[in-house]
């Protein structure tokens, strides 16, 4: 019995950690932190970006499909939705592909409608494109307007 309460009473060498180790550790995990968040934050951007650029890319092929069928690439009007349902006034509505040219219209990577323009600009018959993170058109970097441009 008397071990047992020597024990209790006096600390053991060499057990727990000390307040200067803890410090240590925690200012380690913080570098590490900062470093991956450094290195994930411009790859998930980068991410985000290429996403768009390949929904892009599947419209653009509905579109160019939808032109083949019906030989004529849908109205601004109309927009993209033309995709998915048959838009009203078609000149041939029986050439129309049941269940549509896409199964359903994607958002962009930010959560907005991708844009379709028709006829399209610098002499394109049509523009498909995102206005990029901030929503609207222009900008630079993350909202730089992603589109069949290239």
């Amino acid at each position: 019995m008397q071990t047992l309460a020597k024990q209790r009473r006096g600390a053991v060498p060499g057990n727990g950690f000390t307040l200067v180790e803890l410090l240590v550790v925690l200012v380690i995990l913080g570098l590490l932190a900062t470093v991956v968040a450094i290195n994930v934050l411009p790859s998930q951007a980068r991410a985000l970006k290429e996403k768009a650029r390949a929904d892009v890319a599947v419209l653009e092929q509905a579109l160019e499909t939808y032109r083949v069928e019906l030989f004529a690439f849908p109205l601004t009007e109309q927009g993209l939705d033309a995709l998915t349902r048959a838009p009203a006034g078609l000149n041939n509505p029986e050439r129309y592909r049941e269940g549509g040219y896409i199964r359903r219209l994607p958002k962009d990577p930010w959560g907005n409608p991708y844009q379709y323009r028709n006829p399209g600009q610098d002499g394109r018959p049509f523009d498909v494109f995102s206005f990029g993170a901030d929503g609207r058109p222009g900008g630079e970097g993350d909202d730089t307007d992603i589109g069949n441009w290239g």
